[in-house]
């Protein structure tokens, strides 16, 4: 008997044939990206019988939870087979959510602030109707339950009951994952489940299965407390070494050689300057020299973290590069936050972001720490945020100054070696001012605003072709279709973001002097 299924929408099981970045496809707007390219790029994880061999961390960290809690009963199932284990003995449908009413930062810009809508949204609400169409039609009792980081998004609806969800469960469940689900089968928790307080690091537990990208937790929450995100409200926990080892272990021992160091700053691992924030460059390059000593690991690399700390320790970049093998034909990636230029807007909005530097002197952190890195063969992934509260239009214009000015320095001190991308993010309310409006880029945009756009745009299209002879692998599929799909795609997004941006009045042409940035000798000399 199957008492309790756990799955999520299909955006979320597809692995969009390991292509870096193109995880934001669902993201696209439904009624702009044709459905039959989608559905060419849009690979899934396997199953076997309909159970995930592969799944979402997230599902896995409840999977986990409820297994060491003496849970009995459940199966991690594919979307597109949860109907199959699903019968007069289930209590409990749970689906992990990311983006499930489309209500992200990327996918509120790629839809123009909802105007359209996502592949993440179709995705979702296909799921929850098949599930709810299922109960009916069979007269079963089973609830269906929704979790995970996106939760938040389901209940900005009023109606959200009409859809046939019975409870959200909003905040980290580690600790109390079975008291949490008895209490929905047995019919006494709220309709808006909250997980008050945090697991302590000891309680977060191995994951039991493979994890998409081989992703594994090193650290939860952030001490930089920017007031817009949600991991800054977080108590910061490092994962106990055992336990990140024994899911580098159920990884491999499935077939998944590939690691990502999961965390929310991957440059604040073992850190002792609290306050200051300069790296514990030691541990940090420990962690990755573990990570890549463990039986069947082919590669490692962390998925987030700061800009700041690259500047004030260049050598951390050079020992880690050498420890993960970084080269002209292995860039490694991170994602960070550029977010602004306005070193006013970082004051009032993210103090902490520039430690152990100051918000005057951002700018010419970003630039120097994007040489550092592009000379040692790491491609930073950037999200700069547009809409922020207070943000001036002389403040967006800066940040679009500043991708000029990236642009500009590294084809001069570094030459072809220009990697770096930047995606604009809607501004959403969430960590402590939560509650707030969002950007809506429908009625708030401005030239300045819309230059930080198309400048992003515009860098990407021109470096694509290179981007994509470093990244992609040399499969057919690769060379033949999304190569040159990119480079044409991406033109037909410039031209469309061009047409649009005079049809509001502004000027795309509109000259941008490059900021006055000094990049020293050092922050180009690579491995």
């Amino acid at each position: 008997m199957v008492r309790l299924v756990l799955t999520c929408d299909r955006t979320l099981t597809s692995s969009f044939r390991n292509i870096p970045m193109l995880d934001f496809l669902g993201c696209a707007p439904s009624e702009k990206l044709p459905h039959f390219l989608y559905k060419g790029l849009d690979t899934q994880l396997p199953c076997e019988n309909g159970i995930l061999k592969i799944a979402p961390y997230s599902t896995r960290k409840v999977e986990t939870s409820l297994i060491k809690g003496g849970f009995e009963g459940l199966v991690v199932a594919h979307p597109d087979h949860v109907e199959r284990f699903i019968d007069e003995g289930t209590k409990v449908v749970g689906i992990s959510a990311m983006d499930p009413m489309g209500l992200g930062p990327v996918t509120m810009m790629f839809t123009v602030g909802g105007t359209y809508t996502s592949f993440t949204k179709l995705a979702f609400l296909d799921l929850v109707k098949k599930l709810s169409d299922l109960r009916e039609r069979r007269s079963l009792d089973f609830k269906i339950v929704i979790g995970g980081p996106g939760a938040w998004q389901v209940l900005t609806y009023e109606n959200w009951h009409s859809m046939g969800i019975d409870h959200v469960v909003m905040g980290e469940i580690d600790h109390k994952a079975v008291e949490v689900m008895e209490s929905i089968e047995l019919g006494d928790a709220e309709k808006v489940v909250a997980a008050n307080g945090f697991p302590k690091a000891e309680e977060l537990q191995p994951i039991q299965g493979a994890s998409y990208d081989g992703l594994v937790e090193i650290m939860r929450g952030c001490r930089r407390n920017c007031r817009w995100c949600d991991p800054s409200n977080r108590r910061v926990r490092e994962v106990p070494l055992d336990t990140l080892l024994a899911e580098i272990s159920v990884n491999t021992k499935n077939g998944v050689d590939h690691i990502s160091l999961h965390s929310e700053d991957f440059f604040q691992y073992g850190l002792e300057d609290k306050k200051g924030f300069t790296p514990n460059t030691d541990r940090v390059v420990e962690l990755l020299e573990t990570a890549m000593a463990q039986p069947g690991v082919r590669m490692a690399n962390p998925t987030h973290g700061s800009i700041a700390p690259v500047v004030a320790d260049p050598s951390m970049i050079r020992r880690l590069s050498i420890v993960g093998g970084a080269g002209s034909d292995h860039w490694m990636g991170i994602q960070m936050g550029l977010e602004t230029a306005s070193s006013e807007l970082l004051s009032k909005h993210m103090s902490n972001k520039s430690k152990p530097f100051t918000p005057d002197e951002w700018p010419e952190i970003v630039v120097r720490g994007t040489c550092i890195l592009n000379a040692h063969y790491w491609f930073p992934a950037f999200t700069a945020i547009v809409g922020l509260p207070g943000e001036t239009e002389e403040d967006a214009m800066e940040s679009a100054r500043l991708i000029i000015t990236m642009e500009k320095v590294l084809e001069e001190r570094l030459g072809k070696r220009c990697h770096f991308s930047v995606t604009p993010l809607a501004y959403i309310p969430l960590g402590s001012l939560r509650g707030g409006e969002p950007f809506d880029i429908a009625s708030s945009l401005n030239e300045g605003r819309f230059l930080m756009i198309y400048h992003s745009w515009k860098h990407l299209g021109k470096y694509l072709p290179e981007f994509t002879r470093s990244a992609l692998n040399g499969s057919p599929f690769n060379r033949f279709i999304f190569s040159p799909f990119t480079r044409i795609g991406s033109r037909v997004i410039l031209n469309y973001l061009r047409r649009w941006g005079i049809r509001q009045g502004f000027d795309p042409d509109r000259p941008l002097d490059p900021l006055d940035i000094d990049v020293r000798s050092d922050d180009v000399r690579g491995l």
